[in-house]
């Protein structure tokens, strides 16, 4: 007997929680996101994103520009300059295309 009561509430007490619900909650409008201004690539900056996009991408995942500040960007672009062999030249490319993005 015991262990029929205890069955017939499991069973009620999982359909009560399987059960749907009325929400009375507002849906609003997707908030209008806020972008930075689109900068044109000049020459220079094309070759700096290719240089990026090519060195840096051949050991790992390229990160969006925005994800750092310029100065969180340095010691990182200071880093993988000795693990990519970059020279100095390139270097300031890739530097200045990260910088136009920010």
């Amino acid at each position: 007997m015991k262990l029929r009561i205890l069955s017939i509430a499991f069973a009620t007490v999982l359909l009560a929680a399987c059960g749907s619900t009325k929400s009375t909650a507002v849906v609003s409008a997707p908030a209008a996101v806020e972008t930075a201004p689109a900068v044109e690539l000049t020459p220079e900056l094309a070759e700096g994103k290719n240089l990026y996009e090519n060195s840096c991408a051949k050991c790992h995942k390229l990160y969006e520009p925005t994800k750092f500040s310029k100065e969180e960007w340095q010691p990182i672009l200071v880093r993988m300059q000795k693990k990519a062999k970059l020279d100095d030249v390139k270097m300031a490319s890739i530097t200045n295309y990260i910088h136009s993005q920010l």
